[in-house]
C-alpha cells in the first residue's frame, strides 16, 4: 500500500487547507474495512492524532481541532481528506496519512503544514 499526501501548505493563521491523501496498491474491499486517520508531528515532539476515521463512518479527533478540523473519505477514489479551517499557529507540523487494515498500518510521507500569526 502506498499513501501520498498532498494539500500542504503555508497560510495565516484564520485561514483553511484541505489536505488530501491518495490509496494505491489497495483492494477497495480492503480499505472499506479500514480506520483511516491523519497525524501531524513537530520536529522533537512525537506524533499525535488528529483525526481518525473508522470503517463505520465514525469520527474522533483531538481535542484541540475539534469545530475546525473535519475528516472525510471517498472510497471510489481510495482517498481521504482533512479539511482544516480557522488554523492556528499550533497547527503547524507535518501531516501524514494513515491506513490502518486490522492487521497492517501504512503510512504516508507527509505534507508540511506552516500557520503563520
Amino acid at each position: 500500500v502506498q499513501l501520498q499526501a498532498s494539500g500542504g501548505g503555508s497560510v495565516q493563521a484564520g485561514g483553511s487547507l484541505r489536505l488530501s491523501c491518495a490509496a494505491s496498491r489497495i483492494i477497495t474491499s480492503e480499505l472499506v474495512k479500514s480506520r483511516m486517520g491523519w497525524y501531524r508531528q513537530v520536529t522533537g515532539k512525537q506524533r499525535e492524532l488528529v483525526a481518525e476515521l473508522s470503517s463505520t463512518g465514525s469520527t474522533n479527533y483531538q481535542d484541540s481541532v475539534k469545530g475546525r478540523f473535519t475528516i472525510s473519505k471517498d472510497i471510489a477514489k481510495k482517498r481521504v481528506y482533512l479539511q482544516m479551517n480557522s488554523l492556528e499557529p499550533e497547527d503547524t507540523a507535518v501531516y501524514y496519512c494513515n491506513v490502518n487494515t486490522g492487521s497492517l498500518d501504512y503510512w504516508g510521507r507527509g505534507t508540511q503544514v506552516t500557520v503563520s500569526s
